[in-house]
């Protein structure tokens, strides 16, 4: 797919910026509880302490939504993501926890929507985990056996069965979720909480967080929050402070490219007739979806290892866009003349066991790490749980399976996570795509369908 005129932008692809930007923080205040972080997680945290009549306080570096809330793929997950068989091994006791958890959070963003009229897009026709091979096709059902042992569900069946993309043999259609854009559901659970009780400051980078006596102190640039406790909902922004636990999350970049517009007709000759957000089953994931506006998105395929704190604000790198929009290519031949019209990026986390955790450090800092590249709706979920566990101080049974009170993790994810290693991954799936046929069966399955109209 051509890319000579595609747009970079640090920001998401998905909406504009907003036009009321709330002042940033200028002078001093103290509250009960301050949130640190304005995306999905930090935003559903503070609307659930607004709604408990609680005196929260959250601070935001750019404007609520600016993060990774808003720049994803916009596919909201009812499974735990990742290779479902190396976690059963590495664990085994989180999984049953897991299974569960990633169902609740589905339901709990479907109803989110709901219950704030928030017009997303929302189409509730399940993510799949797609195949595009036999060997991959033989991956997907392995993993659906290992879902459902440990109490997961979903729907394994043909590209025909699953209404999936000529070329794509098979996946597994998870039992909950489906795709929205979302870029408009950060932008409504933003206008929700600037509508509630919480006292928002946008523009306001924290520089510093600690304890001073049983108050946790907050420095910004114009003004310092004094709190009695501290959520800190930052995902992986909060590195550069000493007190958010050690090797909590490995930042990776990630980027999301998308199409033009591309004609119905041209559409519906893919005969993508769920229009299912699909994920492959690559070592490193890539996934494509059909939007309302009638483009393809696909993200992933090659990540970036940050290195250093405060993560850079970057555009995506053309030659990886390049690169993402040759897979587009191969893997839709009809529509390989289609330009990449727009590219964004953003930092992810990954949690030390590539599962949601969360936890406190000492009585009055808490903190929640749950994107691993599935977190839309399980980092709301999970900030939500805690949001009531610190006011109750009774934790859910999906809270207490992934809890932790440790100060510093093991840096093994840290240590897999590093750039070599990220390039032979990426160089392992291209190998074996190279040799899965997965190209050429795209372009019979397409000559196919042109002679059986003919």
């Amino acid at each position: 797919m051509r890319t000579d005129s595609t747009k970079y932008t640090s920001f998401t692809g998905w909406i504009a910026p907003p036009d009321d930007v709330q002042p940033a923080l200028d002078g001093d205040l103290t509250c009960d509880i301050a949130v640190i972080g304005g995306g999905m997680g930090g935003m559903a945290a503070a609307l659930r302490l607004a709604e408990r009549d609680q005196d929260v306080v959250l601070l935001e570096a750019e404007f609520c939504g600016y993060g990774s809330a808003s720049r994803n793929g916009g596919q909201i997950a009812g499974a735990p993501g990742g290779d479902l068989r190396m976690l059963s091994l590495q664990s085994p006791k989180k999984m049953p926890v897991m299974a569960r958890l990633a169902e609740h959070a589905g339901r709990y963003v479907e109803d989110l929507i709901k219950r704030h009229d928030i017009d997303c897009d929302y189409v509730a026709n399940g993510l799949v985990w797609g195949a595009v091979s036999p060997l991959m096709m033989l991956r997907v059902r392995t993993q659906a056996a290992i879902l459902r042992a440990f109490g997961g569900g979903g729907t394994v069946g043909s590209r025909e069965e699953l209404g999936l993309p000529a070329g794509f043999v098979g996946g597994m259609r998870e039992s909950i979720g489906g795709m929205l854009n979302p870029g408009k559901l950060a932008r409504g659970v933003r206008r929700a909480l600037l509508d509630s009780s919480a006292k928002v400051f946008e523009r306001t980078r924290v520089s510093d967080v600690r304890r001073t006596g049983g108050i946790v102190e907050i420095t910004t640039p114009r003004g310092t929050v004094r709190a009695n406790k501290v959520l800190l909902a930052t995902s992986v922004y909060g590195g550069e402070w000493d007190i958010t636990p050690k090797n909590l999350a490995t930042p990776l970049y990630v980027i999301e490219i998308e199409s033009e517009p591309i004609a119905p007709e041209r559409l519906a000759a893919l005969d993508w007739t769920s229009r299912s957000g699909i994920i492959t089953q690559h070592q490193l994931m890539t996934h494509y979806r059909l939007t309302e506006r009638n483009t393809i998105v696909c993200g992933v395929r090659k990540a970036q290892r940050g290195q250093t704190y405060p993560l850079p604000d970057r555009v995506p790198d053309p030659d990886v866009v390049r690169d993402m929009g040759k897979d587009l290519a191969n893997r839709f031949p009809s529509l390989s003349d289609v330009a990449i019209e727009r590219a964004w990026g953003g930092w992810i986390g990954i949690s030390p066991d590539w599962l949601s955790v969360a936890g406190q450090v000492g009585d009055n800092v808490f903190y929640a790490m749950a994107c691993n590249g599935h977190g839309l709706c399980q980092v709301p979920y999970v900030s939500h749980q805690l949001a009531d566990y610190i006011v109750d101080g009774q934790m859910s049974d999906d809270l207490a399976g992934i809890w932790s009170d440790t100060p510093k993790y093991s840096p093994s994810m840290s240590l897999l996570m590093q750039p070599f290693v990220l390039r032979a991954v990426w160089g392992l799936d291209r190998f074996n795509d190279f040799f899965n046929g997965s190209r050429t069966r795209a372009r019979r399955a397409l000559r196919r369908a042109g002679r059986g109209g003919a």
